[in-house]
């Protein structure tokens, strides 16, 4: 089991080290052929110039010579010009193969990631979660149905008061279809006067009597 966890990606990572190594190994090798090939090209170039020196010389030999050691370099020329195009195209297999293994890995961690988070995230969990949430919001909306509606309106008996409204739509169709009656009018009220008291015939003398006093 542990093989299968954590013995494959050490291969994977292994492999690509080994790749990138390889790729490494590749590139100085490119260099030191490239090094060769410039000094063999020199040397092939010096030869042409000893053969022109040699048939100036009417050595003609020598200048044959000289022309066979610069056939003989040319030929490594080329040699060495077919291992650098080798080499170029294996590194282009190998720098595609590097591209497709960590494209694949990291579609393999993707996929991995993903595989993590659904077992992370349990399908009855998430049914749990809405239910919650629409719970809550249901309570919600109730609260504020309840904080929105005027105080006391339910305290009154909307049956009575459809009677009651009812009753004054009836009243109203009265008064519009009976004409008002014909009054008579009413005699202005009269407070009845009071009876006038009769006068003692002594409080008359005793009246007169205090006037005479008066004078004197």
């Amino acid at each position: 089991m542990f093989t299968r966890l954590f013995g494959g990606g050490v291969r994977e990572n292994t492999a690509l080290a080994s790749t990138v190594a390889t790729l490494e190994k590749m590139r100085e090798a490119l260099e030191m052929l490239e090094k060769k090939e410039g000094l063999l090209m020199k040397k092939s170039a010096g030869e042409v110039e000893k053969a022109k020196e040699f048939s100036r010389a009417k050595n003609k030999r020598a200048a044959i010579q000289c022309l066979k050691r610069k056939k003989m370099y040319d030929q490594q020329v080329d040699q060495l010009a077919n291992f650098q195009l080798r080499i170029h195209d294996q590194m282009i297999m190998l720098d595609g193969a590097k591209a497709t293994r960590e494209t694949v890995d990291a579609l393999r961690s993707g996929a991995k990631a993903m595989k993590d988070i659904q077992k992370e995230t349990n399908i009855d969990d998430v049914d749990k979660t809405m239910d919650e949430i629409n719970e809550q919001t249901e309570n919600l909306r109730t609260i504020q149905e309840a904080l929105a509606s005027p105080f006391g309106a339910n305290d009154f008996d909307e049956d009575a008061l459809l009677e009651e409204l009812e009753e004054l739509e009836e009243l109203d169709l009265e008064e519009l279809l009976i004409p008002p009656s014909i009054t008579t009018p009413v005699a202005p009220y009269k407070q009845p006067a009071q009876p006038v008291a009769e006068r003692d015939p002594h409080e008359d003398e005793l009246a007169e009597l205090q006037r005479e006093m008066m004078a004197i």
